[in-house]
């Protein structure tokens, strides 16, 4: 059974010369990208094929499933959007098999599934639930552009704060509502859902029994996360619904899947085989 890695991004050239050509963020001037929450370098090797078959293989892991993350806008910039798709179909050909890409809010054939922000998945999905159910596809909820941060605030700010107020609202969305309207559908939240496990014993506090809103279709990504939140998460929603990401090249991938080797070789091989064989196989 094959080893998965359910988050990370790859860029494909198509879609850095778009970033190119742009005038305004997004956009990369050398290797420095530029979004309207501030500039960050990059380094545009590590989404070159070879690379990242590298990484793969440094890492164990058999199988990427990659996007490009909505946090580029690619939802306000269509173009964005489309390069990537040209451009991922070819390298996901070229991988063997090791990478499965998901699509740009949309289902189309030949990918496992559609990333959306957090802000899209609260409102603006249409049809896209139904379209990926009949598909066999799976949904996967990233966040998406923050909003402005407040002045002189620390560079973690973002990751911290707006990206997992983000995946929590999505998360408890799903709770209270849309996971009625779409039972069916796969959902995988990033970064544990901004930390959904901390979040049944409050909802315990306002009258909703946790049991009832543990979906059997919703799974946990683990990216960025250790020792303590994942024995938390296991705990609250049971290893079936946990899924490994590393969200590279972004953050380092091995400190988590050193966590998950000190929880023993029965929760490695459901969070890394086990579970996302059975969404995506």
């Amino acid at each position: 059974m094959p080893t998965y890695d359910v988050h990370q991004h790859l860029w494909p050239e198509q879609v850095v010369e778009v970033l190119r050509g742009r005038r305004r963020p997004p956009r990369l001037q050398r290797n420095v990208l530029e979004l309207d929450e501030g500039s960050f370098p990059v380094d545009l090797r590590e989404h070159e094929l070879d690379a990242r078959l590298a990484l793969l293989d440094r890492d164990g892991i058999d199988v990427a499933v990659v996007s490009l993350p909505p946090t580029l806008g690619w939802e306000h910039h269509p173009e964005l959007a489309d390069a990537y798709h040209a451009g991922i179909r070819e390298l996901a050909a070229a991988s063997g098999g090791r990478l499965r890409p998901l699509a740009c809010g949309t289902c189309l054939e030949g990918f496992a599934g559609a990333c959306v922000s957090a802000a899209a998945f609260l409102g603006r999905l249409g049809a896209l639930p139904d379209e990926l159910e009949r598909a066999g596809q799976v949904l996967f909820v990233h966040p998406g552009p923050p909003g402005a941060a407040p002045e002189d605030a620390p560079s973690w700010w973002t990751a911290l704060v707006p990206y997992t107020a983000q995946m929590q609202a999505a998360y408890l969305a799903w709770v209270a509502d849309v996971g009625e309207r779409h039972a069916g559908l796969t959902v995988v939240f990033a970064i544990l859902a901004g930390g959904a496990p901390i979040q049944l014993e409050r909802l315990h506090s306002r009258g909703v029994e946790p049991r009832s809103v543990l979906h059997p279709s919703v799974h946990l990504e683990t990216s960025s996360y250790g020792r303590r939140a994942l024995e938390l998460c296991l705990k609250a929603h049971g290893v079936a619904q946990l899924l490994y990401g590393s969200d590279a090249p972004v953050i380092d991938s091995r400190p988590t899947l050193q966590a998950l080797s000190e929880l023993g070789g029965a929760v490695q091989h459901a969070v890394l085989s086990e579970n996302p064989t059975r969404l995506f196989a």
